[in-house]
């Protein structure tokens, strides 16, 4: 029986069309996967039925009956709640206080009741086997613990709708897997889940049916045992996919890279490698072997207690992330929000604000010179996007993705250290910046992709570093290496 039905939904903003006549049907007690590239149209839905947004067009029925959700407050007393990528809690404020923020239980003295809230939400912590005590402040957890708090606080409003939004992005292998099993819990519980995610093992591993949108239509849904991977990409980008990583036609030059004995006490040390002309060379690990805080020691974001860094055998010392763009070194950090983009700033802005200097001519803008080129470097990118005047705010996820990558082009960069490249992309916009990575390798670039995804590491890669506890433990070259061998050099016991 389906406890959840869009019917024919249309939404508009101004003149583009985010949702087109589509349709939705969400059973009881279903994990139901809804996927599409980005830009397809699932976030727009997501806010449609929690009532973020009013549709256009369209009719929604919750166990059979029509209603309209004119906003979140509704949504969620009508047992509706999401659960967010990038985690909407207070941070400051205890997990007690989150929980029950808005909804207070207060005792007969009209005064916060916090024995019963504290006693009520350490029961619901239990009962999803977070391991976590309801006195702890929000930002001592890490991201998949925050996460747990969420779904503790959508089953506190009895939920009986749960929406997971890219809830394994940011998490571990390990919490990956305690992920699926609260997940699988709630389902045998009676909640029914829509899970978003562009991880196929996700899905795979979750769902029971999964429905697929593309450019702001609907394409189908089918039974998880009646569609298989490639026919599932097949149904998001609109053709075939004959392999997930392009063809590399670069031609692998002379050293433009190198760094020697870089150390910082509590985070790694001795680390060495080089990087050549038309190399893609990936570093990889564990969480927490080091690897981002070596790439953020090279741009200058931390200070190194020592070592040294040569571009082009021209020694280099970045005291911050200006000086590492004047010495050629360009740098795509993993949180796009927190460190990559002004999200309130337009596109072009955006794009351009790392070489000003380059668009002025007497203290005057280029205005036509910098649209002109942000033009082109979008063109390059497949952006999509309304208009290169909107903010990165109204992108989807992989799409500011793209505008980040997009700031790397504006200058005359000769290495580029790319954190993540494709967190949280979908597989057609990762084929999309793939390809511009194999283009800049092409030209000469010096490419350095920090990633957690084997295949990406083995699709990409022309030598793979791998760390361990802050320390290169191997390098090896992407000739038949396969993932158990990368893995052996990140575990701590390789070679003991």
């Amino acid at each position: 029986m389906a406890i959840l039905e869009l019917k024919n939904i249309s939404k508009n903003f101004g003149g583009v069309k985010a949702l087109r006549g589509v349709e939705f049907e969400l059973r009881e007690g279903e994990i139901h996967a809804l996927m599409g590239e980005n830009g397809a149209g699932k976030s727009t839905t997501i806010k449609v039925i929690t009532g973020v947004h009013q549709p256009c067009e369209g009719e929604i029925f919750l166990d059979g009956k029509k209603i309209v959700v004119e906003n979140p407050k509704m949504g969620y007393e009508l047992g509706i709640a999401a659960i967010y990528q990038h985690v909407t809690a207070f941070p400051h404020l205890s997990i007690t206080e989150n929980i029950f923020m808005g909804r207070e239980i207060m005792n007969k003295f009209n005064m916060y009741d916090w024995k019963t809230m504290n006693t009520e939400a350490q029961k619901l912590l239990d009962e999803i086997g977070g391991d976590i005590d309801a006195k702890t402040t929000m930002s001592d957890l890490s991201v998949a613990k925050q996460q747990l708090v969420e779904i503790a606080k959508a089953l506190s409003a009895n939920a009986r709708i749960l929406i997971m939004d890219e809830p394994t992005a940011s998490l571990t292998k390990v919490e990956c897997e305690e992920l699926y099993r609260i997940a699988k819990k709630l389902k045998n519980d009676g909640v029914s889940i829509i899970l978003i995610s562009h991880k196929f093992e996700d899905v795979f591993r979750l769902a029971e049916r999964v429905t697929v949108f593309r450019d702001a239509q609907y394409i189908g849904c089918w039974d998880i045992d009646m569609i298989t991977q490639p026919q599932l990409i097949q149904a998001m980008v609109g053709r075939e996919l004959t392999q997930m990583y392009p063809t590399k036609s670069a031609v692998i030059g002379e050293e433009a890279f190198r760094v020697v004995n870089l150390s910082l006490m509590g985070y790694f040390r001795d680390v060495s490698f080089d990087v050549r002309c038309g190399e893609i060379v990936a570093l990889t690990g564990l969480v927490g072997a080091g690897r981002t805080e070596v790439c953020q020691s090279i741009i200058g974001v931390t200070s190194l207690d020592s070592g040294e860094i040569f571009v082009e055998n021209k020694r280099v010392r970045n005291h911050n992330p200006n000086e590492a763009y004047e010495n050629k070194i360009g740098y795509l950090p993993e949180d796009r929000q927190l460190h990559g983009l002004i999200l309130d700033m337009d596109i072009i802005k955006n794009t351009t604000l790392v070489n000003l200097d380059g668009f002025s001519k007497f203290g005057w803008m280029q205005n036509k010179e910098e649209e002109k080129k942000v033009v082109d470097i979008a063109g390059r990118m497949e952006l999509k996007a309304g208009s290169l005047y909107d903010n990165p705010s109204t992108l989807s996820g992989g799409n500011q993705q793209k505008v980040v990558f997009g700031k790397l082009l504006i200058n005359d960069t000769k290495v580029l250290i790319l954190d993540e490249p494709t967190k949280g992309v979908d597989v057609g916009a990762k084929y999309a910046i793939y390809e511009v990575m194999n283009e800049l390798a092409a030209k000469g670039y010096a490419i350095i992709m920090v990633s957690s995804e084997m295949p990406e590491v083995l699709g990409m890669a022309d030598r793979v570093i791998v760390m361990r506890e802050g320390r290169v433990s191997s390098i090896f070259d992407n000739f038949n290496l396969d993932q158990e061998q990368i893995l052996a050099a990140a575990l701590p016991d390789y070679n003991q």
